[in-house]
């Protein structure tokens, strides 16, 4: 039995469906603020090497560098970079506050080595909060923004030169990936040291709480969902506090280590405690592909297929390694993973946002639903701001099968125009 969704099966669905015409691309390596470096590509056509409009693509956790809308992006004379972030496709060391600076570096290598007098920034999926993220802190003075991670670790916004983005573009974009994970964290887990532990009154899964065999969808009772949604926040509760007990035991390790004493100690002594400060467990997360809205296809209902982006058997899928979050440091799961800790919240950054603002919804989309995009849209204190609709899926990917992109066409005729006004 294959779990991964049809969506995989031929590729990559948010890489070229196909090659630029006429382009040229530099492969790139930047260096971030605090000087970590990170890999990128520029894209621009041959008949236009001094493009005036720079578009960013970047995403927490996946390769954008081949992304589906560049080749028309080139097309309609914008030089477009596509990004990784500095821990590339590892879920484990994603850290959002480290993702800013990489973010802000790009933005200023296109200013400075490439002259492009307006910024857009084209934030898709979990890209969309990282951007917005970005753009909130860059709108700041230096001393007003965010200093600490919630971790507690120094975030350098205030000396970092972070230069606004001219306009935003949200493309299939969800609240962020703390947020997507909480709707979708298994709230059944009775053990944390247990990937097959089960609260039964809590499963999803299960037909007594209202799980139907695929492919017959479920039906969940008003009063099973609010216990389940509020069993999800306790268990992201209960992780939140695993992570600071882990930070706090090697800050505590940091402070008695830099104690004038600690010299005198003996080796024994002095090894235990460095150990200790420099110990970085790494938590597992179990069973994070659990959101109701992937089998009742009442709850919020959409034009939208059943199961999740990832699979079609999320019941299954579920118990897998591949997911959201599945290990992390402490410090990345409450950056990005954790729906009550994470800064990256996209509702909360828009509203501090006031550039022209474009979001686009796929109504297909199996992890962002209507009740999610009405939410960003109100929320956006843009003075223009514009949403728009398609009936497509996640990315705008091509029925299973087929290689060439409508969808995504359709999508990028109205976008193009977009940018092209905003930035005239």
């Amino acid at each position: 039995m294959i779990l991964i969704s049809k969506t995989y099966w031929t590729g990559m669905p948010f890489w070229f469906r196909r090659n630029p015409v006429g382009a040229v691309s530099e492969s790139l390596v930047l260096r971030a603020h605090d000087l970590r470096q990170f890999r990128a590509v520029c894209w621009l056509a041959k008949d236009q090497p001094k493009p005036r409009v720079g578009v960013v693509l970047m995403h927490p956790r996946i390769d954008f560098t081949h992304h589906y809308a560049i080749p028309r992006l080139i097309e309609a004379g914008f030089c477009v970079l596509g990004a990784q972030t500095r821990s590339g496709a590892q879920d484990s060391f994603v850290e959002h506050e480290e993702m800013v600076l990489d973010l802000a570096a790009s933005v200023r290598w296109l200013k400075e080595k490439k002259g492009v007098e307006k910024i857009v920034l084209f934030g898709n999926s979990g890209g969309g909060s990282l951007a917005a993220y970005y753009q909130a802190e860059a709108r700041l003075p230096g001393p007003e923004r965010t200093l600490l991670s919630p971790g507690g670790t120094p975030t350098r916004f205030d000396s970092a030169p972070m230069i606004p983005a001219d306009a935003m573009v949200y493309v299939a974009v969800h609240r962020g990936q703390g947020k997507i994970l909480m709707d979708s964290i298994d709230a059944s887990v009775a053990d944390e040291r247990d990937p097959l532990s089960v609260e039964p009154s809590l499963d999803l899964y299960d037909e007594r709480n209202g799980f139907r065999e695929p492919p017959a969808e479920s039906r969940y009772t008003s009063s099973f969902l609010a216990r389940y949604r509020e069993g999800q926040v306790a268990r992201v509760e209960r992780l939140d506090a695993t992570a600071h007990a882990m930070i706090g035991r090697q800050r505590h390790a940091t402070d008695e280590s830099s104690l004038p004493a600690f010299a005198g100690r003996t080796f024994t002594q002095r090894r235990d405690v460095l150990r200790r400060r420099f110990a970085e467990p790494v938590m597992t997360i179990y069973r994070t592909m659990a959101n109701p809205t992937y089998v009742d296809l009442m709850i919020d209902p959409s034009s939208r297929d059943y199961g999740s982006l990832l699979s079609e058997r999320p019941d299954l899928m579920n118990y897998s390694a591949i997911g959201l979050g599945r290990t992390c440091t402490a410090r990345a799961w409450l950056s990005t993973w954790s729906g009550l800790s994470s800064h990256a919240d996209l509702v909360q950054n828009v509203e501090r946002i006031k550039e022209p603002s474009l979001l686009v919804t796929p109504a297909r989309d199996r992890e962002v639903l209507p009740l999610d995009t009405r939410s960003i849209f109100e929320s956006m204190a843009s003075w223009d701001k514009k949403s728009l609709s398609f009936e497509a899926r996640h990315y705008f990917e091509p029925e299973p099968g087929e290689t060439t992109g409508p969808d995504a066409d359709r999508m990028l005729d109205a976008v193009i125009p977009w940018i092209h006004e905003r930035t005239a």
